[in-house]
Order: structure tokens, then sequence, then C-alpha cells
């Protein structure tokens, strides 16, 4: 929690009162590879903050097809706010890819109330809100504009040490191709 309460002072002037907010709407927790943390078809009351290891969101499509949308890492927050914001059941499952460090807020507190007792929040929220839909736009434009070969140069950029600790079908559905695809790439990535 004190890494991201100085995250945040980098950001913003805290007060000890919004500190201390933060601190009871939050939870610092060690949770397993493996361990599901939301899950699709589910209420979902919180979101994460990762503060150590790697975390992933992903949908079960109608033919029983995996699709990762994102994977979450050090410094970065994961969740399902399409359910969050419209007050739907979960549209993905949040899922640890390794033993990882999190710090769980309730999503109500986190995403509303903050706001009315402490104004200051809204500027930074907004900044993160804005990277946020940023890279979900970039994603989109990948995938559509850019063969395999230069998304996954590009995944290997934004995610330089994933590929240690995350199987190549979580990397393969997060590209939008086979497994097999990916290994050719990484192949021929070699070869050069």
């Amino acid at each position: 929690m004190k890494e991201l309460i100085k995250k945040i002072k980098s950001s913003i002037h805290l007060t000890s009162e919004a500190e201390e907010y933060l601190f009871s709407i939050s939870k610092e927790k060690t949770v397993s590879k493996g361990e599901i943390l939301i899950r699709q078809g589910q209420s979902v009351k919180k979101t994460i903050f990762v503060t150590g290891g790697c975390l992933r969101s992903y949908c079960i499509d109608k033919n029983g097809k995996e699709h990762t949308l994102l994977f979450a890492i050090k410094n970065w927050w994961i969740s399902d706010y399409i359910a969050i914001h419209n007050n739907e059941s979960a549209t993905l499952t949040v899922e640890c890819l390794t033993d990882s460090s999190i710090i769980e807020f309730d999503a109500k507190k986190i995403m509303e109330e903050v706001y009315t007792l402490f104004p200051e929040f809204e500027p930074l929220q907004r900044k993160n809100l804005e990277s946020h839909v940023v890279s979900l736009y970039k994603r989109i434009l990948n995938q559509l504009q850019l063969n395999a070969s230069e998304r996954y140069n590009l995944f290997i950029e934004q995610y330089p040490d994933i590929e240690q600790f995350t199987p190549n079908y979580h990397i393969a559905s997060y590209l939008g191709i086979t497994q097999q695809s990916l290994s050719r790439i990484r192949a021929e990535k070699a070869k050069k």
C-alpha cells in the first residue's frame, strides 16, 4: 500500500484524511498462481491494483474459446469495468498467472465516493482513465492494422519479462493467433 500511496503522492497532494480513507477501503493480499479473483457471470465489487506478479483478464466465448483482454503487472489496475459501470455481472474472469501481491479496493467507493469526499482524486483518476482508453484504442488498432509478427513485437516491448511466467496459449490468445503461429513467429525472430 505504501508504494501506491507514494505513486499517488507523486501526482497529487494527498491529505492524511484521504490516505486513511484509502486504507479503509482497501485490503492488501497475497494471492496464489491460478487463483480466480473475479469470475465471469458473477457480481463485481472490487478493483485490483497489482503490486507484484502478473494477472490476466479474459472471457470465454460461446464456443468455449478463451480471449485474453489484458495482462496486469506491477503498478497496473485490473477489474471488469464494464460490469462495475453498468452494474452487470462480470463478462471477464481475472486470474493470477503467478503468485502475486495485490491491493483490492471496494469498486464503488474507489470509483464514486472518493471524488465526493476528496475531489483532488478526480484529475488523477481522469488521467488513469484516459491512459486506459488510449491503451485499449491502440490495442484495437494494432489488432486491425498489424500482422501477427508486428503485434508480437509490440507485445514484447510492452511486457518484456512476461514470457517467463505466461503460458504460450495465453500470449497467443492475447495476440489473436494460434499457438502454432506464435511458435513460428518466435522461430523466425530467433533466426534473425
